[in-house]
């Protein structure tokens, strides 16, 4: 089992930046592939980023050149930095572990699941 905790989330103007956190407790995160996901209220759940257990990453074409997906094997934990936010980011965002490197961006593929973390941004 994995249990993963997000953390960072919060309210930011728009322009504004945030680094989410996805920390890993159970397993290295190191040997998995790593999703990061956002739901609006309303809205189905959309692929944000990813990176794989081998160092690749990959971008929604809606984040591209905004945000970075990283990792820190020796602490466990997943980075999203997101940068130059707009309102229409605002979501409840989850990271998922498990997954395929060939369909990274499709959330029934993880395993793993965290509880989510709001990111607001205001105008």
């Amino acid at each position: 089992q994995v249990q993963l905790v997000e953390s960072g989330g919060g309210l930011v103007q728009a322009g504004g930046s945030l680094r989410l956190s996805c920390a890993a407790s159970g397993r290295t995160l190191s040997s998995m592939n790593i999703g990061w996901f956002r739901q609006a209220p309303g809205n189905e759940r959309e692929f944000v980023a990813a990176v794989t257990w081998s160092g690749g990453t990959y971008y929604a074409d809606s984040v591209k050149g905004r945000f970075t997906v990283s990792r820190d094997n020796a602490k466990n934990t997943v980075y999203l930095q997101m940068n130059s936010l707009k309102p229409e980011d605002t979501a409840v965002y989850s990271c998922a572990a498990g997954g395929s490197v060939h369909y990274y961006s499709i959330g029934s593929t993880y395993t793993f699941w965290g509880q989510g973390t709001q990111v607001t941004v205001s105008s």
